[in-house]
């Protein structure tokens, strides 16, 4: 379970839900620059995105290796496709050979004189922010299942490592009861090919007053936090006994699994670690 190797012939599949609400334009500090969460989210999800492109990438192109999606959430209580409007989940070679926008931004660089100067770097942008509106979570769940229905039934898909999904909020939703998510994200789980069911992460991102939070959590160290982080190590996947020794390099050598797919206030590193985490299936051929 859960160790084949990724091929044209058996490919896999990620998709990422966004939260884009109004709180989501909270600042915070980010690779030592402030600014949004919605900024930060979007620049991490660009390199993941780049990461993948480049984990296919061939002397003869980009491979087929996987179908991307991702979707945003927010607004007028509504979810959008941020890759393709029209296609939600594409292949990587597809996304891979659309139009790129490019973003420009000024770093500040320490020089050997101590002085600083700022240096333009140009960076491949996928995704942009978006902070409005309240946060229909159950409905981005609802899509990302019915995404993942089709995609599992699939012949050609049926002996693949199964799908992974991100779901990165900084709050609760605002269409659902706590059951209402609990049902779906049970369905989402539910999915799956001959090598194992499909992976659900939940990572909270931090509030800007937060100083404690947990990450990969085993059952004990919940305590005494929130409902809503409850809620979201019920509704998380428990992680494969293949993703130990990466969840231990970020939690600590004496950590015990089962490990939890789950976050709650979660710093931007952690949202990195988890990230990566969750992409380390990409073994390809």
């Amino acid at each position: 379970m859960y160790s084949q190797s990724i091929t044209r012939a058996h490919r896999t599949a990620f998709i990422l839900l966004i939260d884009g609400s109004g709180s989501m334009a909270e600042e915070l500090l980010f690779r030592g620059r402030t600014q949004s969460k919605a900024e930060a989210v979007a620049t991490i999800t660009n390199e993941l995105i780049f990461e993948l492109i480049e984990r296919a990438r061939r002397t003869e192109g980009v491979r087929d290796y996987y179908d991307i999606a991702v979707l945003g959430y927010g607004g007028d209580d509504r979810v959008y496709a941020l890759l393709d409007a029209e296609r939600p989940m594409m292949s990587v070679a597809e996304l891979a050979a659309k139009p790129i926008d490019l973003h420009r931004q000024l770093i500040d660089m320490r020089q050997p004189d101590g002085s600083i100067a700022q240096r333009e770097f140009c960076t491949p942008q996928w995704v942009k922010p978006h902070c409005t509106g309240q946060t229909p979570m159950l409905e981005a769940l609802r899509i990302a299942r019915d995404l993942l229905k089709e995609w599992v039934l699939r012949p050609e898909n049926a002996a693949s490592f199964p799908p992974v999904v991100f779901n990165i909020t900084d709050g609760e939703a605002t269409d659902g009861t706590d059951n209402d998510l609990y049902g779906v994200a049970e369905e989402i789980r539910s999915l799956a090919t001959t090598e194992g069911n499909v992976l659900l992460l939940n990572i909270h991102i931090a509030p800007a007053t937060s100083t404690s939070g947990c990450c990969f959590p085993s059952a004990n160290e919940l305590g005494e936090m929130s409902r809503h982080a409850h809620l979201l190590y019920s509704c998380s996947s428990e992680m494969p006994a293949c993703f130990n020794e990466a969840i231990r390099s970020i939690k600590g050598l004496q950590a015990e699994p089962p490990f939890r797919g789950m976050s709650f206030n979660a710093s931007v590193a952690d949202v990195v670690a988890m990230l990566d985490i969750g992409s380390i299936s990409v073994k390809t051929e």
